[in-house]
C-alpha cells in the first residue's frame, strides 16, 4: 500500500510510503481519501499525524502520470484530486503534519490540510506548479492564501520557489521547526496530548474555526454559538466542569 493508517494511544498515523519521493499518483490520492475517511470513523483514532517518513514528506504529484493526461482526463480527475485532500482537511479531529525533507506541490498542499505543521530543520516547502505551466490544483491557491495571506501566497505560487524551514516558520507556513530526528516524535506527542481531550469539544472548535473562515463574522458567530450551546448536552462538558469545581483547572480526564 502506498498509504497506511496505524493507530496507537489514540493517535492514527497516516503514512505515505511510495519511495523514493512519495509522489502522489492517482492510486495514492485515492488511498489517502479512503484512509482519511477511515480515520474520521474510527473511535480509536482521536487525533491524526500525517507523515511521509524520515527523508521526505511528499515531493508532489506524479509528473509522468500527469503528462499523459489531456484536458478531458484532467477535468474528470481534478475533482477526485481535490476530494482526496478535502477528506484530510475535514477529518473532525486534530491533525498535525510531520514534515521532513521536501513538501512540494501536492506535498505542500497535503501539509496545508493539517491543523498544525511541525517541520524538520531540513524541510523545503513550496508550490512549484507554475514551473510546469500550471497552478496548484489540490487546494494550494485557496488554503495557502488563507493561511499566510494572499500576497505571500502569490509570491510562492507565482515564482514556484522553495522555502527553507526557517522562512516557512516566519511566513506562518509551518508552526514549529525541530531537528529532523525529532519531527515524528514531537508530532505524535502533540497529537497524543490532544487525543486525551474532549473529542466533541475539539471537533466543535475545529469546525467553528474552519467554517467561520469561509463566511462573514455574523454567520461565524452563529456557528460558534450553536456549537457552544450544544456542548452543554455532552458528558464531557459535565465531566470538565465538575472536575474544575472539585479539583481545580486542568485536571479533568475525558473518555
Amino acid at each position: 500500500m502506498t498509504v497506511t493508517l496505524e493507530a496507537s494511544d489514540g493517535v492514527g498515523t497516516i503514512r505515505l510510503d511510495r519511495p523514493p519521493m512519495n509522489a502522489l499518483d492517482v492510486a495514492t490520492q485515492d488511498r489517502l481519501r479512503e484512509l482519511a475517511e477511515e480515520a474520521t470513523r474510527r473511535d480509536d483514532v482521536r487525533a491524526v499525524v500525517l507523515y511521509g517518513g524520515e527523508k521526505v514528506f511528499a515531493a508532489g504529484a506524479d509528473i509522468k502520470e500527469m503528462q499523459a493526461m489531456d484536458h478531458t482526463a484532467m477535468v474528470v480527475r481534478s475533482k477526485a484530486l481535490q476530494d482526496a485532500f478535502t477528506a484530510v482537511a475535514r477529518i473532525p479531529k486534530p491533525v498535525v503534519a510531520a514534515v521532513t525533507g521536501y513538501a512540494l506541490g501536492g506535498g505542500c498542499e497535503l501539509a496545508l490540510c493539517a491543523d498544525f505543521r511541525i517541520a524538520a530543520d531540513n524541510a523545503r516547502l513550496g508550490q512549484p506548479e507554475i514551473l510546469l505551466g500550471l497552478i496548484p490544483g489540490a487546494g494550494g491557491t485557496q488554503r495557502l492564501a488563507r493561511l499566510i495571506g494572499p500576497s505571500r501566497a502569490k509570491d510562492l505560487i507565482f515564482t514556484g520557489r522553495h522555502v527553507k524551514a526557517e522562512e516557512a516558520l516566519a511566513l506562518g507556513l509551518v508552526d514549529r521547526v525541530v531537528p529532523a530526528a525529532e519531527v515524528y516524535e514531537q508530532a505524535h506527542a502533540w497529537a497524543a496530548a490532544l487525543a486525551k481531550g474532549p473529542a466533541l469539544a475539539l471537533r466543535a472548535a475545529k469546525e467553528s474555526v474552519d467554517a467561520g473562515l469561509e463566511t462573514d463574522i455574523d454567520t461565524g458567530l452563529t456557528i460558534e454559538r450553536n456549537w457552544f450551546a450544544g456542548l452543554f448536552a455532552t458528558e464531557d462538558r459535565e465531566r470538565g466542569m465538575r472536575s474544575f469545581v472539585e479539583e481545580g483547572p486542568g485536571k479533568a480526564k475525558f473518555l
